[in-house]
């Protein structure tokens, strides 16, 4: 049986003859996957910079969280029961007993307190004299709560939103790669 019969030795290269390097599957498959990972966490990616970008100006934006107002001293002197009374006199609040109160966020430096309704409305009081500030709704919470995925349902946030975190950085190192490899090729041609 000659060399040309042979199946095995017709894809092996002759004697003395110069061999060219396979190329890599690797930039091929690293495209696919660098198209799909986009596709897949495109809406989860979206809704995480969109509302980010919200969270970023929080503090710059009365839209987004109420401008901290200030009290007339650095002393906390009102009691309970004036705080109770000074947030139930904000209709908007919907606050009647203390089981309608999310939080309560205490600023000492600042003289004042804020009372956070279950319905995201939040009343500033001074205090010291217990009176309202200032009183408007809060989209920051919620705002958050769109951002980690939480809003949506329970499992959205273990169970898309952080897959869409994990292919969002293999896109970027995948995406690193792509880069490099062009420089690294023609370095290594170079040497």
């Amino acid at each position: 049986m000659s060399d040309d019969e042979d199946p095995d030795r017709r894809d092996a290269p002759k004697a003395g003859a110069a061999t060219r390097p396979r190329k890599s599957r690797a930039p091929k498959l690293n495209r696919r996957l660098h198209r799909v990972g986009a596709l897949v966490s495109a809406l989860p990616v979206l809704i995480i910079v969109v509302s980010g970008l919200f969270l970023q100006l929080k503090k710059d934006w009365a839209f987004v969280q109420p401008p901290t107002a200030h009290g007339s001293s650095a002393e906390l002197q009102v009691d309970w029961d004036t705080i109770l009374a000074s947030a139930a006199s904000v209709e908007e609040a919907g606050i009647k007993t203390w089981d309608d109160v999310d939080r309560l966020d205490v600023r000492p430096a600042k003289g004042m307190l804020k009372v956070r309704g279950k319905n995201r409305w939040e009343v500033q009081l001074d205090a010291v004299t217990g009176e309202v500030l200032q009183a408007s709704y809060r989209r920051s919470d919620l705002i958050e709560s769109i951002h980690d995925g939480s809003f949506f349902a329970d499992g959205v946030k273990l169970w898309v939103f952080l897959p869409a975190a994990v292919v969002l950085l293999g896109l970027w190192v995948s995406g690193v790669y792509l880069w490099l490899l062009p420089h690294l090729v023609r370095r290594q041609r170079r040497a």
